[in-house]
């Protein structure tokens, strides 16, 4: 799904890995051992050992840069296994937040443009972006989530904006837990 990340959005997801790079350069060499990073990534965290202060928040944010070019999913998992770090969660809620917020606009989008052209905005609107959504997280409802977000586009209650959250957020909950 090809997303539009705001500039601020952009910011968090880099502050994200960059903690994810933190705790990553505190692994003793036992547990670098099993790390499941390549040679790259093995060679910055022993680089940043030794180093203090501006020379060492240096090397954590290149190695925050390297850790961005390859996938994090087995980083966040082995983490949260050994230090039962909570940035896996974090992850999560972040982009299920992402995830009600695309829907939230495609649907204000259509919505003003439906008032504009004078015709009813109804919640079987068509939308890519809700089903390829569903195809990714098959536990999500799509009738019901038509539904919350046409409760939310209409009234701007926060309910249903909560209400959106929640069901997006245990989708996400249940794939990251079918894929374990």
């Amino acid at each position: 799904m090809a997303e539009l990340l705001s500039r601020s959005e952009m910011k968090r997801i880099y502050k994200q890995v960059g903690e994810l790079a933190k705790e990553v350069a505190g692994l003793s060499d036992k547990e670098l051992k099993s790390f499941p990073g390549g040679p790259v990534i093995h060679e910055e965290i022993l680089a940043t050992r030794g180093l203090k202060g501006g020379a060492k928040n240096r090397q954590i944010k290149y190695l925050a840069k390297v850790l961005r070019q390859g996938p994090l999913d087995e980083i966040y998992l082995f983490i949260t296994n050994r230090k039962g770090s909570k940035l896996q969660e974090k992850k999560q809620s972040h982009s299920a937040e992402r995830l009600r917020d695309t829907l939230i606009n495609e649907a204000m989008e259509l919505n003003n443009e439906f008032r504009r052209n004078q015709i009813s905005f109804e919640p079987d609107w068509d939308s890519d972006i809700i089903v390829e959504i569903i195809s990714e997280y098959p536990y999500l409802k799509e009738k019901e989530l038509r539904t919350v977000i046409y409760q939310y586009v209409k009234t701007h209650n926060k309910l249903h904006y909560r209400e959106l959250f929640r069901m997006v957020k245990a989708a996400v909950d249940q794939k990251e837990r079918s894929l374990r």
